[in-house]
């Protein structure tokens, strides 16, 4: 299931998802925290995108557990591949967070709790968990994209 798509391995395809969704919908999170009336307006789209974001993740981490056993790396490259998989496993929490309270928030909002001092909390949880889920998803993007490409392009280390 988690193996390839149309030829190519399908934890190539899926991290542009979460790599592009997540931040995305960190930023809409974020924006609708500080700007409270944007909440009525974006709340929707930013949870949908969140969605999405999140559901990706698990297909995201299982394929690239697929495609990490079909690799066999060794030295310097298998160490950046298991480095980018202790990080990447754990992009799933911070994005889980973000998705329930930015859910907390809008539906909060709805209910015309605008100013109310829970809401204030929310949105302050909400902004936390949204710039951790930016920041994990950096971070296991870069970890990995320095396993692909650390070896390809001038590099003696692998050598």
């Amino acid at each position: 299931m988690f193996n390839t798509f149309m030829g190519l391995p399908l934890h190539a395809l899926v991290i542009h998802v979460v790599v592009v969704l997540v931040p995305l919908a960190a930023l809409g999170t974020i924006a609708m925290a500080i700007v409270p009336h944007w909440r009525a307006r974006f709340g929707v789209l930013v949870i949908l995108t969140a969605s999405a974001g999140l559901a990706a993740v698990p297909v995201a981490t299982q394929s690239g557990k697929w495609l990490k056993n079909q690799i066999h790396a060794s030295g310097v490259v298998a160490k950046q591949i298991n480095n980018h998989q202790r990080m990447g496993n754990l992009v799933l929490w911070p994005t889980l967070a973000m998705w329930v309270l930015v859910i907390a928030l809008v539906v909060l909002d709805r209910q015309r709790r605008r100013g109310d001092r829970t809401v204030k909390v929310v949105a302050l949880l909400a902004s936390l968990a949204a710039v951790a889920a930016a920041a994990q998803v950096t971070l296991a993007g870069h970890l990995g994209s320095t396993a692909v490409w650390s070896c390809t392009i001038g590099s003696s280390a692998c050598k």
